[in-house]
Order: structure tokens, then C-alpha cells, then sequence
């Protein structure tokens, strides 16, 4: 044992010389980084936070952005935990990214996910057979049954809302997009078929619709009271025509009984520092119920 650390002893002593900075994190562990200073933030848990004096100003956002992705997962775990959910309703799920960081930060519940672009729900519903608890609809979900024309861009950006001014000019791929009509269901008629196979179902409401949340939430009518935790992506600046102002949007989840526990930055201008979404992850305090193991330990 003395030898390895001497041997680490060694190793840490020729990096110092060659110019780069080394510290220990935890026994076992250690930070090599090419700035001679180097500050370390406990953030509690185990947990620390380091940086070099090389994090400029100019790559400070880079840093906030892999931090914030970080934390809002950990939040995420720690709140399906606390609110005992079972079942996630992954509304504009695209090809299934969402539901693969659920199953990452050990969520073993079940997963509905909608995506009603034909080319990515054939994506999405090929990852999902290959997860038992995973279901998959070519839906989009809005406050009246119906058909709607869809903005068909590659990516993550497709909407049944057109791209404002400020949004194309930052967006190019949203500039030229394909129309494709889809199938728009409410939520409420269809809540009991998706969640038949969850027994005594507590479930957790994630909307990424690109402008259209607030249409997909007005579509559970009443039966949002049987949502116990939700998050939605609210808009601080306009990126599709029509959508809802943030404040607009927190005030109707506010009203039907939930509140905010996180808001996380989803997209943000690199040159001037302006965030135009954020994550908002919200609860309805009176459904906390006694953690269970529906998230496994990281």
C-alpha cells in the first residue's frame, strides 16, 4: 500500500512539474487540469464542484450548461421518488431521449410516450420494444380531438406552431419546414387506455412540445388532479408564433395546483446571455407520499 503511494506520489509530482494542476477529490481520485489554480465548491452529499482559472467568462455558460443537465437529473430522480411516481407521460417525446435519461437515473416505472411525426415515431417506437414497461403513441395531444398540420423539421424542433421572426433567424432548419398532418388526441380521452397496464397509477406529466404545452395540458380537463408532479418547457422568449409567455404558462399549472420546486435552463443566446426556455419542474405538494425503490441508488 505505501508503495502505490509513493508511486501516486511520484506521478502527481512530475505532472506538477510539467505545468498542470493536480488535486485531490477523494481518496483514490484526482483532478488534473492545465490551470496552475484551481478552486473546489462542496456542494454537499459528497459532491463537489471544481474549476481552473482557466473557466473564462467565455466558457463559463458551456460550464453552467453541463451542470444544470447535472442537476436537473438528480432533481428529476429526487422528485419521481418523493411523489412515489410509477408512470411518466413523455408528451413530444421525438425519438425517445427523454425516456432513455429516465431509465439512466434508474426510474423503473412505466413510460407512455407520444410523438406524432410518422419517420420519428418509427424511431421511437423501435427503441421502445425493447423496454417491457415502455409504450409509445403517434400522437400529438391538444385541448380539442382533431387533425392539425404539423412543421416537420429535422431535429427536435417540429411544432404545430410556425416559427416567429426571432426563432427562424436563430433557427435555420425552422426557415423551409415540411408540412405533415397529424393526429391530435386529448389527453383526458385517453388516459385510462394508456395507463390500463399501471396498477393505483401516480403519474408524472413531462411536456416538450415545442410552444404547444399549454394546449396538451388543457387537453387532461379534469383529470389533471390525478397528475402529482409535472415539468414543463416555458418559453421566456418567442421561438414559434402563438406560444405562451412563461408567466402565462406558470399561472395556469399554478392553478390547477401545482408549484415550482426547479426551473432549469433548456437553450440560452451565447452572445448576449439571455435564456429563451426553461425547464420547469413543478408539484402538487399534497400527493408527496413515502419514498419507495422506483429509483434505483445511482
Amino acid at each position: 500500500m505505501a508503495g502505490v503511494r509513493n508511486w501516486r506520489g511520484v506521478a502527481a509530482s512530475v505532472l506538477r512539474a510539467a505545468g498542470l494542476g493536480v488535486t485531490r477529490i477523494t481518496p483514490g481520485a484526482v483532478l488534473v487540469t492545465r490551470a496552475a489554480t484551481i478552486e473546489r465548491h462542496g456542494l454537499g452529499g459528497g459532491a463537489a464542484l471544481v474549476t481552473g482559472s482557466g473557466v473564462t467568462s467565455a466558457r463559463w455558460f458551456d460550464l453552467e450548461r453541463r451542470l444544470s443537465a447535472y442537476v436537473s437529473q438528480q432533481h428529476l430522480a429526487e422528485v419521481l421518488r418523493r411523489y412515489r411516481v410509477n408512470c411518466v407521460l413523455d408528451v413530444g417525446a421525438n425519438r425517445g431521449q427523454y425516456a432513455r435519461r429516465l431509465r439512466r437515473i434508474g426510474f423503473e416505472g412505466h413510460i407512455v410516450s407520444f410523438e406524432p411525426v410518422l419517420a420519428t415515431f418509427a424511431d421511437l417506437q423501435e427503441a421502445a420494444a425493447a423496454d417491457p414497461r415502455w409504450t409509445a403513441y403517434p400522437y400529438a395531444l391538444g385541448r380539442e380531438e382533431t387533425t392539425a398540420s404539423m412543421n416537420v423539421v429535422p431535429g427536435t424542433l417540429s411544432s404545430l406552431l410556425p416559427a416567429t421572426e426571432f426563432g427562424a433567424a436563430r433557427y435555420a432548419r425552422l426557415r423551409e419546414p415540411a408540412a405533415e398532418e397529424v393526429q391530435v388526441r386529448r389527453l383526458d380521452g385517453i388516459l385510462d387506455e394508456v395507463l390500463a397496464d399501471v396498477p393505483d397509477p401516480r403519474p408524472y406529466l413531462k411536456l416538450d412540445t415545442q410552444g404547444f404545452d399549454l394546449e396538451a395540458f388543457a387537453g387532461l380537463g379534469d383529470r389533471v388532479s390525478e397528475i402529482v408532479a409535472m415539468q414543463s418547457e416555458v418559453s421566456v422568449l418567442e421561438i414559434y408564433a402563438g406560444m405562451p409567455p412563461m408567466m402565462q404558462a406558470v399561472a395556469a399549472y399554478e392553478a390547477a395546483g401545482f408549484e415550482i420546486t426547479a426551473l432549469f435552463p433548456v437553450s440560452r443566446e451565447a452572445e448576449t446571455g439571455r435564456v429563451l426556455e426553461f425547464d420547469c419542474v413543478m408539484v402538487r405538494a399534497a400527493a408527496r407520499a413515502p419514498v419507495t425503490n422506483l429509483i434505483r441508488p445511482a
